[in-house]
């Protein structure tokens, strides 16, 4: 077992027979993204976030909810990423972490009076809104020439399955992989929370240098959500694929932001709902 699992024992039934066996299912446990900032009257710290997480990569994870969020607008905006308390399981603080943001990074103090509490299954309550968006001086995606072929779009579900060692083990995670057009998964990442797995590959290539991703598309094992088409495009990736459906927000953030959205990636099958001229035939 690794850290995103733990076993337990179950009761299995099967053709109306009853077996004791060993299993293992996908761990959940919430994280609390605290962010140390500076103010006229000296350093202050604030909770920001709880998030229901899968634990591990939660540096990249804090990463990029704070750079989605348009809390930090580059990682030299970090001062530094601590856990708060030791890494124990009786410390109740592994579950902690705080983000110290350079002296000189504006923060919004307005904008953090808003709590940002999630789930795994909704992420962040309330930021449906297009007008978010616009207000952040997000701007539609023209003049980029990458292209994605065919190949490369349905292959990509498999490479993505490949790279998840904790589904394997628990079937309970969502995926989430930053690809390159030669199918090349340049980030991956596993949680119970679809955004998370976004927010850990995002904060995984910011920490690396490598936004905007303008050269990149993201991948993800379920649906496409609003927050996660809002998310890709934060980010400066071009196209958003996913395995099941899109929602009409996203389509329609896909579409005024110019965007490629693919939904229902299976086989050897795929609908294009936004952005048609980034895919080739």
């Amino acid at each position: 077992m690794n850290a995103g699992s733990f076993a337990i024992d179950i009761n299995k039934i099967r053709d109306g027979q009853r077996s004791s066996q060993a299993d293992a299912v996908a761990v959940e446990e919430p994280l609390e993204i605290r962010l140390g900032f500076s103010t006229p009257d000296g350093r202050a710290v604030k909770s920001i976030s709880i998030t229901m997480r899968t634990p591990g990569f939660d540096e990249e994870l804090a990463t990029g909810f704070l750079f989605t969020e348009a809390i930090i607008h580059a990682a030299d905006d970090i001062a530094g990423i601590d856990v708060c308390g030791p890494p124990a399981p009786d410390s109740g603080n592994h579950n902690v972490i705080r983000v110290e943001l350079q002296g000189n990074v504006e923060v919004d103090l307005g904008r953090l009076q808003r709590h940002f509490y999630t789930t795994s299954s909704c992420g962040v309550c309330g930021k449906a809104s297009l007008d978010a968006l616009r207000v952040t001086g997000q701007k539609p995606m023209s003049g980029m020439d990458v292209t994605f072929s065919e190949g490369v779009l349905v292959a990509m579900p498999d490479r993505l399955r490949s790279r998840q060692t904790t589904f394997e083990q628990t079937g309970g995670l969502h995926a989430a992989g930053a690809f390159n057009n030669d199918g090349d998964i340049v980030a991956c990442m596993e949680d119970v929370g679809r955004h998370n797995a976004v927010d850990k590959v995002i904060g995984r290539l910011l920490l690396d240098g490598k936004l905007p991703a303008t050269e990149l598309g993201m991948m993800v094992s379920g649906r496409a959500s609003f927050e996660l088409m809002q998310k890709t495009l934060v980010a400066g990736m071009p196209l958003l694929a996913a395995v099941s459906a899109p929602s009409s927000l996203a389509v329609q953030l896909a579409r005024e932001f110019n965007m490629t959205l693919i939904g229902f990636l299976r086989g050897n099958t795929f609908n294009i709902y936004s952005g048609d001229e980034r895919i080739c035939l």
